[in-house]
C-alpha cells in the first residue's frame, strides 16, 4: 500500500504535567499519520460501497472499526439503531392556477420524500402558501403564522434565519437552530401543513443544488417511531432559487420582495392561488443499523464521550459513471482520526481518572439519527458523562495556526483549549461561517440538546474548506487522494488528547457558558 509519508515519523505527543492530574511527565503518545491514512483508505474504498446503513457497506465499515476496538485493548460492543429505510419515487411537481397548469422536474427543479412510513402519500391538490422563515420564537416575539391557519397547505419556505441587521436576534451573523431544515420540517407540522417545501440558495444553505439532489435521492432513513410518522409534514422537500422565483411570478409576485416582507415581524403567509399536486410512492424497510462503542474503562464512574460517524451516502445507480458516494473526507477521515486517537490512549503508561468512551455513530447524513438514539437511549448515564468531542471531518490539506471552534464561546472546554493551542503556537478562533449552522448540522448537537457539554472543531483553512464543499462534499468526488498532507489532521488529534487528558483527569466539570441555550439543561440535570 503507497504511504503518504515514506520518510514522516510518527508525531510524538510528550504529555507533561497536564495541569497537575498526576499524568507522569515520561508519558509519550504517538500519533501516527500513516495509520491515519490506512484507515481513510479502507473506510472510503469502493469495497465499502459508500458505507450507506443497512449496506453490505455498513457491515464492513462497522465490522472494521470494531475489530480495531477490540485489537487495542477497548471494551467493544455495538448498539442496534432501529431505522425506517425509504425509497420513493415522485412524480412531476404539477401547479394549478384556474384553469393553467405548469410542471416542475424531480432533481433538476425540486426534491421531495415523505417521512412517513407509508407505502404511498400525495399532494392532492393543496394549495401554495408563502410563509416567509416558518418561525415561531416566542423568545424574539416572532410569529411568522400568527392569525393564520395553514392547515392541509404546502408551505413555501425561506432557507436558514432572517438575516436581520440587529445583532441580537436570532444568533446575528450565527444560525440558530431556527434556520436548519430540520426544524422548518418540525414546525411545519406542528402548524398542520400538508408539505413544506424549503428554497435553496447556495450561501445561506451552505451548499450548492447538486448536494441537494443527491443527498437525498437515495434511500433515506429516518427513526422507527410508535405512530410510523403520523404527526409529521407528509411531504417535505426543496425547491431550487429559479423555480421558485418562477412560481412567485406566476402567482403574481417578485419572489425578492417577497424575501424582504419576511424581514418584518409583522409578516403574515401570502397565498399564491397556486395548487400543488404530487404523488410519492415509497419501497419501505426496516433496518438494524449500529452503533460501534469502544470503552476505555477509569477510576470513576464519569465518562468523556468521543463521537464520529463511520456513514455516508452510499451507491447511486442511477448516475453514469462513478455512483459511489465514498465520504473520504466526510466521514472517513474523521473516523480515522478517532480510531488513532483511541489506540494512543490505549498506550498510556497511566490511564485517564475518567472513563473514555469512542463511540462511532450511523445515519449521521439521514439527520444525526446514531447520536439521537445514543443520546436517548444513552450506554452509559448523561448525567455521568462530562463532555462530548465529536470528530466531523478532518484536515487534510496543511497544517494551520487556528483552531476554529464551531459553537465559538459555549463551552468552558474552550479555556482548555486555548491552553493547549497556545503551547502549540495555535490560536482559537470564531466559525467563520457561522450562518451555515454548522453546530446543529454534527452529532454534538443530540449531546448539547442534553446538556452534555460539548466541543467540535476544524483547523482547515477556509479556501479549502470552500473548494471541498464546491468540489466534493456530498459527490462521488470525495474519495482519497494520495497527495494529501495530514499533518494538520495529526495536529488536531494531538489537540485533543491533550484537552481529553485534562477533561479526563481532573475533579472539574466543563460547563456551558451563561447565556447559552443548553446550560438550564445542564444544570437542571446536575441537580437531580
Amino acid at each position: 500500500m503507497k504511504r503518504l509519508f515514506p520518510v514522516l515519523a510518527p508525531f510524538v505527543l510528550a504529555v507533561v504535567g497536564c495541569g497537575g492530574n498526576g499524568i507522569e511527565s515520561s508519558t509519550e503518545l504517538d500519533v501516527d499519520p500513516v495509520a491515519i491514512e490506512t484507515h481513510i483508505q479502507q473506510l472510503a474504498s469502493d469495497e465499502m460501497e459508500g458505507r450507506a446503513p443497512g449496506t453490505a457497506g455498513e457491515e464492513l465499515a462497522t465490522n472494521y472499526i470494531a475489530e480495531h476496538f477490540r485489537s487495542i485493548g477497548l471494551d467493544t460492543s455495538f448498539q442496534d439503531v432501529p431505522l425506517v429505510g425509504t425509497r420513493g419515487t415522485p412524480t412531476e411537481l404539477t401547479l394549478t392556477k384556474g384553469a393553467e397548469s405548469r410542471t416542475m422536474a424531480y432533481r433538476d427543479d425540486f426534491m421531495a420524500w415523505t417521512t412517513r412510513e407509508t407505502a404511498s402519500i400525495a399532494l392532492d391538490p393543496a394549495e401554495i402558501i408563502f410563509a416567509g422563515y416558518g418561525t415561531v420564537a416566542p423568545e424574539y416575539d416572532w410569529n411568522d403564522f400568527e392569525g393564520y391557519d395553514v392547515d392541509g397547505k404546502v408551505l413555501l419556505l425561506l432557507v436558514g434565519d432572517p438575516p436581520l441587521e440587529d445583532g441580537h436576534m436570532f444568533g446575528g451573523e450565527a444560525m440558530t437552530y431556527y434556520g436548519r431544515w430540520t426544524y422548518k420540517y418540525e414546525e411545519a407540522a406542528r402548524q398542520g401543513a400538508r408539505g413544506a417545501f424549503i428554497v435553496h440558495e447556495t450561501v445561506p444553505a451552505g451548499y450548492p443544488w447538486d448536494v441537494v439532489s443527491g443527498s437525498w435521492s437515495g434511500e433515506q432513513f429516518d427513526m422507527v417511531k410508535a405512530d410510523q410518522g403520523a404527526s409529521e409534514t407528509g411531504v417535505q422537500g426543496w425547491i431550487t432559487r429559479e423555480a421558485a422565483g418562477e412560481l412567485a411570478e406566476w402567482a403574481g409576485h417578485s419572489f425578492e420582495d417577497l424575501k424582504q416582507r419576511a424581514l418584518d415581524p409583522e409578516f403574515r403567509p401570502v397565498p399564491f392561488g397556486v395548487l400543488a399536486s404530487l404523488e410519492i410512492e415509497n419501497t419501505l424497510r426496516r433496518v438494524d443499523s449500529k452503533n460501534v462503542v469502544g470503552v476505555m474503562e477509569g477510576e470513576t464512574d464519569e465518562y468523556v464521550v468521543f463521537s464520529s460517524h463511520w456513514d455516508h451516502i452510499g451507491r447511486d445507480e442511477s448516475l453514469e459513471g462513478d455512483q459511489i458516494y465514498n465520504g473520504a473526507v466526510d466521514n472517513a477521515s474523521g473516523m480515522a482520526v478517532m480510531m488513532e486517537i483511541a489506540r494512543a490512549f490505549t498506550e498510556m503508561a497511566t490511564r485517564p481518572r475518567r472513563a473514555l468512551v469512542f463511540l462511532a455513530v450511523t445515519a449521521e447524513e439521514q439527520g444525526l439519527l446514531g447520536s439521537k438514539y445514543y443520546a436517548e437511549n444513552p450506554l452509559f448515564p448523561l448525567e455521568r458523562t462530562v463532555a462530548n468531542i465529536n470528530i466531523d471531518g478532518a484536515n487534510v490539506y496543511r497544517k494551520t495556526d487556528e483552531i476554529v471552534v464551531v459553537g465559538y464561546g459555549y463551552t468552558s472546554i474552550e479555556n482548555t483549549l486555548r491552553g493547549v493551542a497556545s503551547e502549540q503556537g495555535r490560536t482559537v478562533v470564531p466559525d467563520p461561517e457561522s450562518e451555515k449552522g454548522f453546530y446543529y448540522r454534527s452529532d454534538q448537537f443530540n449531546f448539547a440538546k442534553k446538556g452534555v457539554p460539548a466541543l467540535y472543531i476544524d483547523s482547515t483553512s477556509l479556501e479549502d474548506s470552500n473548494k471541498y464543499t464546491a468540489d466534493r462534499y456530498h459527490k462521488p468526488a470525495d474519495e482519497f487522494d494520495p497527495s494529501w498532507n495530514l499533518e494538520g489532521a495529526v495536529l488536531d488529534a494531538e489537540t485533543l488528547i491533550r484537552v481529553v487528558l485534562e477533561l479526563a483527569n481532573s475533579v472539574e466539570w466543563p460547563e456551558w457558558m451563561p447565556g447559552t441555550e443548553f446550560k438550564a439543561i445542564r444544570d437542571e440535570m446536575l441537580r437531580q
